[in-house]
């Protein structure tokens, strides 16, 4: 690991993550001038994030892993977008969209130690309202904190075509939102530290890698909400069989 960016692809679209991962995966590749043989390691963004989008990267990463035989490990999706700032005195709270005005929000702070910075996690990662987010940032700053907001969130609900607070929406003052190239996750991160686990030896299970989700899906949920009667009848007739079984032991130790 020599530290340099060999190539980096970084794109908005509306094409889905299916339709793009796998092409550019081949032009990176080629840009970087590198045969898939080459490749000593893979790093992989493991969330929390898009339910869609987290399974399709870990299936194609962990695929190429296992035929490549080459080891993988994942990253925390929101300590790699924490690297835009990586500076002492900063506390960073990075979100990504969690839907129904929530965020996946981990607040982290680079300090200074054994000669450079080493990210620290100040709150573990949560599914928070955004408002209560921007409450906890702004308390943070009114106390003389110098705060930042990254994440995709930032640019969904907060920033505006001009790189500015949208109108709708109250900052709390001292609160930074950067520019909008600096809001977005990159792959060049992820790929960064990665390349420190695989530097220190560490290496996931191709078998037992997962994505962070942290709450269900949509999906779940409503699965969830529309067998919850046949939920409580099987829970019931558990219990019902657990009773009788109870029972009968009792007779035949009698």
């Amino acid at each position: 690991m020599d530290g340099s960016l060999a190539s980096e692809i970084t794109m908005q679209a509306r094409l889905t993550h299916s339709e793009t991962l796998l092409p550019h995966i081949q032009q990176a590749l080629s840009m970087a001038g590198v045969k898939k043989e080459e490749l000593t390691g893979i790093a992989v963004s493991q969330g929390p994030g898009s339910f869609t989008g987290l399974r399709i990267g870990l299936a194609a990463a962990k695929a190429m892993s296992y035929a490549l035989h080459i080891p993988i490990v994942g990253v925390p999706s929101l300590e790699a977008l924490a690297l835009h700032y990586q500076m002492p005195g900063v506390t960073i709270f990075a979100m990504t969209d969690a839907q129904k005005k929530n965020v996946y929000v981990e607040q982290m702070e680079w300090v200074p130690e054994d000669g450079g910075l080493t990210l620290h996690v100040e709150a573990p990662v949560a599914v928070k309202p955004l408002t209560e987010v921007l409450n906890a940032a702004g308390c943070l700053a009114a106390n003389g904190q110098t705060v930042v907001l990254v994440g995709d969130i930032v640019q969904k609900k907060l920033l505006g075509k001009d790189g500015l607070a949208r109108a709708n929406v109250t900052i709390p003052q001292g609160v930074l939102l950067p520019p909008p190239e600096l809001v977005m996750p990159r792959a060049s991160h992820v790929a960064w530290l990665g390349a420190e686990r695989l530097a220190k030896g560490e290496v996931d299970n191709v078998m037992d890698l997962e994505p962070i989700y942290l709450r269900k899906s949509e999906a779940e949920e409503l699965w969830t909400k529309h067998h919850a009667e046949d939920e409580h009848t099987v829970v019931d007739s558990e219990k019902t069989l657990n009773a009788e079984e109870a029972h009968g032991r009792r007779e035949v130790s009698r």
